[in-house]
């Protein structure tokens, strides 16, 4: 298999000659990864369910686990789901790269389509599944959204949306989705909804894949799948619990399936997601960090705050030589956008001419950086 080099590769490639200016203090805001130290409560679970190591854990996930995501997805969607409708995983990176492994493997020609700019799981899996991959491009003309194309989508077994979207941090609505579930029961091709950044929003709550299907009248989820992850809610991608939801035919083959992959999470890791899901109150309290973040954003660089996700997706002259210049004058590392995309059968790379920045700091120090941003800005 040949898998691309990841976007951080490329990024250290990029910087690997230039001698940072040791006048600044150094800012890494390249990766999604909150700097928080993750709520106590949730370290306390860990500790005190330290004398679980001595078992095994099940494949399909305790039922303390269970319980608490179900619980989530029924408080924060309003969607009460069936004990064979979701299943824990070890974050959501590893669903991300097997799922479609698993499901596209029995498919002639297999093909699936995804966001562009997108998270580069999408494209390992469909490298590793032998997938041809079609691009649904996301730009300014059509507001960060994809673009329909039911000819394209009629050719597609899997599809798999981000949103609220990774890097633009553009969302779709629920009427939105609803018409992508109604594509996906027309054309008979399984819709997935990568759902990691829905808790981190900045005004009202987002809607989700599985109240968008139930909205139309899909209230079984055919055709329908969504991951969700504690990784950016809690402060806690060191946890690794996420799920998978949706379309209960579809998932009991794939429960089979993860027998044999050997990813069920440690019992003292379960135990303290299980926390981490039953609890809101130190989510929002994550939440007004971010929106102090973007509003300090929106004074200094005059962007708009996002309604989901901690990043800014700004426009800049030559991406790749701003990002060099950024990190040689003044100690800042961004992430160019076109490290995040890929050329479309016009020769198109939608992240060329932007850089994604992850405001994952304290305000005070992402305030620091966004202001060398600007002046760098001015200067190029």
């Amino acid at each position: 298999m040949n898998f691309e080099p990841y976007p951080f590769e490329k990024l250290t490639a990029l910087l690997q000659d230039i001698t940072p200016n040791s006048a600044y203090e150094p800012s890494a805001l390249t990766i999604g990864e909150p700097q928080f130290e993750t709520p106590h409560f949730i370290q306390k679970a860990l500790c005190n369910s330290t004398s679980q190591l001595r078992r095994y854990p099940k494949t399909a996930g305790e039922e303390e686990l269970r319980a608490a995501q179900r619980e989530f997805v029924a408080k924060r969607f309003g969607v009460m789901l069936h004990e064979n409708q979701i299943i824990p995983t070890f974050g959501t990176r590893e669903v991300l790269f097997n799922f479609p492994q698993y499901f596209l493997f029995d498919k002639k020609e297999p093909t699936i389509a995804f966001t562009n700019p997108f998270y580069q799981i999408y494209e390992g899996a469909a490298t590793a599944s032998r997938a041809k991959t079609l691009y649904l491009n996301l730009t300014p003309q059509n507001g960060f959204k994809p673009v329909i194309d039911e000819e394209m989508l009629s050719k597609c077994h899997l599809v798999i949306l981000n949103f609220p979207n990774n890097p633009t941090s553009s969302m779709l609505t629920l009427e939105e989705l609803g018409e992508w579930v109604k594509l996906a029961l027309k054309h008979n091709f399984l819709l997935l909804n990568d759902e990691c950044y829905s808790e981190i929003y900045t005004d009202k709550p987002i809607p989700s894949l599985l109240e968008a299907s139930v909205h139309v009248g899909n209230a079984s989820f055919k055709n329908v799948l969504v991951i969700n992850s504690i990784s950016k809610r809690s402060s806690a991608p060191g946890l690794r619990s996420g799920f998978i939801a949706g379309d209960a035919k579809i998932l009991k083959g794939y429960m089979n399936y993860r027998t044999y992959v050997g990813c069920a999470s440690p019992l003292p890791l379960q135990s303290a997601a299980a926390a981490a899901w039953s609890d809101e109150e130190h989510v929002e309290e994550a939440r007004a960090v971010y929106k102090q973040n973007f509003e300090k954003a929106r004074e200094i660089l005059g962007v708009e705050i996002p309604k989901a996700t901690f990043y800014i997706w700004l426009k800049v002259p030559s991406a790749l030589e701003f990002t060099k210049k950024l990190y040689r004058d003044y100690n800042v590392k961004v992430l160019p956008g076109e490290f995040l995309a890929r050329e479309d059968v016009n020769g198109i790379n939608p992240g060329k001419e932007y850089v994604r920045i992850a405001l994952v700091e304290d305000t005070q120090k992402v305030e620091s950086a966004l202001k060398r941003i600007k002046e760098c800005l001015c200067l190029v």
